[in-house]
């Protein structure tokens, strides 16, 4: 299918009604890294006021992922009932929930059942934040808009240590978790006032609105060419997606495309640095609760400031290139941190040396899997699957994480540090191999483009 856009709406780089939109709807990814990364530094609080074992330092953190991973795999069937916009709003309630339900626990008990709850809204969020934005943003500029979500997920990840260090002299690690309030919030009255998304509003025959909302979020560009497009979208898709439909010969590939990436993202141990960096420093050589988190903050830093890198890059340079190139950049660095924690009398100065290696590692991260894992399962899906087909790519990166995060500690303790980051980097060479020889680059193809390109192949193979 050729589109039908014409030359000024491929150079539509989006009205700032659109950026606005993609940016308020990107503070489910904020509450996402929020909640994700201040546990790293609460947990050397939490630790001591309940006096927890290593199985109960790892439900901690990981229980929020149990949550995730049910809620995306719900969530984007969830996102194709009631709507992009609606699922966004009852994401930012159940965050608001959780986050004081952890503030307030008296117990272990109450602060895993407070953990489960913020990880349905995470899930719920990663379901449904790249669809809305994928499914807003024009096609020249989809590639940096769905990228906004990777980079609030690093300011998320970035505040949450900021704020780590600043109560970790007094050890509040209530206020720590609370603070998720005030972004769940922001979510919340943010998308009161957002539309929802054309292409939903089309596939439920409410044309005239799914028009109202283009001339907003396209400006002067030609919608009527863009309606054609989505509605001749939605006659190769006459009912709604199932779970059979995610296995349909034209569909298998983009699946196990996402999939894949999906369990890559996971299996080459991002979320072990960043839910236990605090802790892996001070293995490291730097004893101090404040001095961990301190070093901490600063692979934030830098995960947040080559996410911004990859945003410029993606339109320009494309998803490939990029993937290949920042993955080979983990291998080298896993490799590295392996052999560190292999030396014999590390101390001191050595130390520098693991937290080089971690900010490397995870910039090599920020410029490929982070970022291009979410762009991808926003984009590859046909519209009739996108919601379901996108929620169980994300559900399935959140079992992933639930099981690096669970065994993080014990992996640890039974190989030792040095081994444990080795496996990661075997793992990390895996996906090298897999995204060379299955992953497409959809740069600058809008996204009927991309989901006739499955169909022209299918029919090729034929």
């Amino acid at each position: 299918m050729t589109s039908a856009y014409d030359l000024a709406a491929q150079e539509e780089k989006g009205t700032p009604f659109v950026i606005l939109a993609a940016i308020l709807a990107a503070v489910g990814g904020l509450l996402f890294g929020y909640d994700t990364g201040v546990i790293s530094g609460a947990l050397i609080f939490i630790r001591q006021r309940f006096a927890l074992t290593v199985l109960h330092e790892e439900l901690v953190v990981s229980v929020a992922l149990v949550g995730a991973a049910c809620a995306s795999l719900a969530g984007g069937r969830l996102a194709d009932y009631l709507g992009r916009r609606a699922t966004l709003l009852a994401t930012s309630i159940i965050f608001v929930a959780g986050a004081l339900l952890c503030a307030l626990a008296a117990s272990v008990t109450a602060l895993i059942a407070g953990r489960l709850v913020v990880g349905v809204g995470i899930g719920l969020a990663c379901s449904a934040v790249p669809v809305y934005i994928s499914e807003i943003s024009p096609a020249p500029a989809r590639g940096w808009m769905v990228s906004l979500i990777q980079l609030a997920i690093t300011l998320g990840i970035l505040g949450s240590y900021i704020v780590d260090y600043a109560f970790s002299g007094s050890g509040s690690w209530r206020l720590m978790l609370g603070l998720a309030v005030v972004p769940g919030l922001l979510l919340g009255l943010g998308m009161i006032f957002m539309p929802e998304t054309p292409r939903w509003l089309t596939e439920r025959g409410r044309e005239e609105e799914a028009r109202r909302v283009l001339k907003k979020i396209r400006g002067d560009a030609n919608i009527e060419a863009e309606i054609r497009d989505i509605e001749q979208t939605l006659r190769l898709a006459k009912e709604r997606g199932r779970w059979a439909d995610l296995l349909e010969p034209s569909v298998r590939p983009a699946l196990v495309i996402g999939l894949g990436i999906a369990i890559f993202q996971q299996v080459t141990g991002i979320n072990a640095v960043i839910y236990y960096a605090p802790t892996i420093i001070q293995a490291a050589g730097i004893p101090s609760a404040s001095g961990a988190i301190l070093a901490t903050a600063g692979i934030g830093l830098v995960n947040v400031v080559m996410t911004v890198l990859a945003m410029w890059l993606m339109d320009r340079v494309g998803r490939r290139p990029l993937l290949l190139f920042g993955t080979g950049g983990m291998i080298v660095t896993l490799g590295g941190l392996g052999l560190f924690f292999h030396l014999p009398g590390r101390a001191g100065a050595s130390a520098g040396v693991a937290v080089f290696l971690l900010m490397a590692y995870v910039a090599s991260f920020a410029v490929s899997l982070g970022p291009i894992f979410w762009l991808l399962i926003s984009e590859i899906y046909p519209l009739k699957i996108r919601g379901l087909a996108g929620g169980t790519a994300a559900g399935v990166n959140w079992a992933f994480n639930f099981l690096v995060s669970l065994t993080f500690l014990s992996l640890i303790q039974a190989i030792g540090p040095g081994d444990a980051f080795w496996l990661y980097g075997v793992l990390a060479v895996a996906s090298w191999i897999f995204s060379y020889r299955l992953v497409p680059e959809t740069k600058g193809r809008t996204l009927e483009q991309i989901e006739a390109a499955w169909h022209d192949r299918l029919r090729s193979a034929a």
